[in-house]
């Protein structure tokens, strides 16, 4: 069983599109791409510790929007992240089949992503691609997320989270705080949702 982590830049108030630069997703009339850079302006050594585990190398699983953003880019920069094209890139589409990227896989539906998570295997990362994170979170296959959140609020733009999700807990693992303020946080899914009345005792 492989492990699915949906890693993700994001916004006071959940937003998760274009966050490295102005031309990166532009769709909805999105105004404010590249809003984690100023936070990257001066990295400290925090950041550096956050992104050694961000950039890991393992398998990455995007949405057909992500990926078609990702594949012109990622091959010829392949020395900003060790390891980017050797890994498997799977790509949840129904209409895309094919890649010159090296290593891309494309799976059709839900079921294919069960199937791959049912398989054996390192871990998989998600980035990006909010439509299909959502999808995952419906279908109860998220294991952890992994989330930089940074200190604004952009009122616009895709978001990770939508209504009509699984109800799940998650368990802090790890979190650490920039000097801007950048907070870094690493869940892992614990079971189901749990309720009660605040200062009443069994």
């Amino acid at each position: 069983m492989r492990k699915i982590i949906v890693q993700e830049f994001i916004t006071l108030d959940g937003v998760i599109q274009a966050p490295g630069g102005p031309e990166e997703d532009q769709s909805g009339d999105f105004k404010y791409g590249g809003w984690i850079a100023p936070y990257f302006a001066d990295a400290d050594d925090v950041v550096d510790r956050i992104m050694q585990k961000w950039m890991q190398s393992t398998d990455i699983l995007l949405g057909k929007n992500t990926f078609k953003i990702w594949e012109p880019f990622w091959p010829k920069h392949a020395e900003m992240w060790t390891g980017i094209n050797d890994v498997t890139k799977y790509v949840m589409s129904n209409s895309l089949d094919h890649s010159d990227w090296k290593n891309s896989v494309f799976l059709k539906n839900v079921d294919a992503v069960k199937k791959l998570k049912a398989s054996e295997g390192g871990d998989i990362k998600v980035h990006g691609s909010a439509n299909m994170a959502q999808t995952l979170f419906k279908h109860d296959l998220v294991d952890e997320l992994c989330l930089m959140t940074f200190p604004i609020v952009l009122g616009t733009g895709k978001r990770l989270f939508a209504e009509g999700l699984m109800p799940r807990a998650f368990e802090l693992m790890e979190s650490l705080v920039t000097s801007s303020g950048v907070v870094f946080t690493y869940y892992k899914r614990v079971g189901d949702v749990q309720t009660g009345t605040v200062g009443v005792n069994d």
